[in-house]
């Protein structure tokens, strides 16, 4: 039986394009959410290492067929990591960024995580459903939190985190969340999230890794990996869904 395969669950009128690993294979299930840059060999061999681990893995398409998709640039994804090259192509990021800011970007991003949701909920063999996102996918790691209150945990890298109070309510889930000290834009954040989710109630813990920046996690960067953030994440990470997704 092939293992992992690309398929398309439904959506619309076209569906959405998804890598599934483990299918029809009695286990837990993640919803793994990519980067920016879309569904890349990058995330797909992370699907891969949490099959291994014990669980049915989904990791959706989720710019197929929208805006960004058109103006996705893979040269992009070490260029903007690098400061000099960053001045040189502000262009042709702004161009690419641009599409992340509509609305209706958000609100269809949101309704494609919840029919992956769904797919896997209609799934017999499938257990409890947790989500993994990084960077873009760790965004919406936080988005489907708030969204899907049978969500069972959520492992959110170097995600940002822009929503009230009363959304923020809504989590039901626990959150573990992976960032990097020279990540400035979220370690500002932090603090006030630190205390926001306090104040709520809400079971959220989360790591800061020194002299690691953002997508320290992504091995295909060499200006970003960090092998050992990486491969500490990588075991918390896992120790933290089997605990709640066992």
């Amino acid at each position: 039986m092939n293992r992992h395969a690309m398929m398309s669950i439904p959506y619309g009128d076209n569906g959405i394009p998804v890598y599934i690993t483990c299918k029809d294979e009695k286990r837990p299930a993640i919803i793994l959410i990519h980067e920016v840059w879309g569904l890349t060999d990058h995330i797909k061999s992370i699907a891969n290492r949490f099959c291994d681990e014990g669980y049915m893995v989904l990791a959706p398409d989720l710019v197929a067929d929208t805006d960004l998709e058109k103006v996705l640039d893979l040269r992009l994804q070490k260029i903007i990591f690098d400061e000099k090259e960053k001045l040189k192509h502000q262009t042709e990021i702004r161009r690419m960024w641009t599409p992340l800011r509509s609305p209706e970007f958000a609100r269809q991003t949101i309704q494609k995580l919840q029919a992956c949701f769904d797919y896997l909920l209609s799934q017999d063999q499938i257990g409890k459903i947790g989500v993994v996102g990084f960077c873009f996918g760790g965004t919406y790691s936080y988005n489907l939190a708030i969204n899907q209150p049978e969500l069972a945990a959520a492992v959110p890298f170097y995600g940002h985190f822009d929503h009230d109070d009363e959304e923020l309510k809504r989590i039901m889930c626990p959150i573990l969340a992976f960032y990097g000290e020279k990540d400035e834009n979220l370690m500002q954040a932090l603090p006030d999230l630190k205390k926001r989710m306090r104040q709520a109630h809400k079971d959220f813990n989360y790591k800061v890794y020194p002299n690691c920046g953002h997508a320290f996690f992504n091995d295909t960067n060499e200006l970003t990996y960090n092998k050992e953030a990486a491969e500490d994440a990588w075991k918390r990470a896992n120790a933290f869904l089997q605990e709640h997704l066992s």
